[in-house]
């Protein structure tokens, strides 16, 4: 394999995306929905392990800060950014309990969470849809090709037309991007 095959598998992955009607529908209907959230008072959190953390630290941060210009900062985080916390939940009670815990403490209804996994299959993050379910959170999911088992659990599922982790995580950053952008147009034009 060389790099521009590389290249051009990923392209190929975004293309088929960009084809999808039912993925670009599910975009536009989570955009509708955060911006009627924000519009609300709500928030947006994000939750995700390895490389999907950083995906959902990443995004959260385009929200909350400011993606192409300056605009007042909405409410978004990522539940892993606060390390004590993480390391003593995981270290008294489970891994698996990280993100439900703190989404049970913070979270309200009307507010959304967005999970990222590149299987489906987190049990931390499924926990937390779970909890979301319960207090009246939306859920997002974003995986890939198959959903794993967060498609039974969330609201809305983007499920990325890929088996491969490092193509699904390329195209989870350019949605979550996508995201934003509509995010921050709606609701402050220019």
């Amino acid at each position: 394999m060389d790099i521009k095959t590389i290249i051009y598998e990923s392209a190929d992955v975004k293309a088929k995306i960009a084809s999808d009607e039912k993925i670009l529908n599910t975009i536009q209907e989570v955009v509708e929905e955060i911006v009627t959230l924000y519009k609300q008072g709500g928030a947006v959190y994000f939750c995700g392990n390895g490389g999907s953390a950083a995906d959902a630290q990443h995004i959260a941060a385009e929200l909350s800060g400011r993606f192409y210009y300056d605009r007042p900062p909405l409410a978004a985080e990522a539940l892993h950014v606060n390390t004590s916390y993480l390391t003593a939940v995981a270290n008294d009670y489970s891994y698996d309990e990280i993100y439900a815990r703190l989404l049970r403490g913070v979270g309200k209804k009307g507010d959304m969470l967005i999970g990222i996994s590149t299987s489906g299959n987190s049990k931390n993050i499924l926990r937390a849809f779970e909890v979301a379910a319960e207090k009246g959170i939306k859920t997002v999911a974003l995986t890939g090709k198959t959903g794993g088992a967060m498609k039974d659990l969330a609201d809305y599922l983007i499920n990325v037309p890929s088996t491969d982790t490092a193509r699904i995580q390329e195209s989870h950053i350019m949605i979550g991007h996508i995201i934003c952008q509509f995010v921050e147009s709606t609701l402050f034009p220019k």
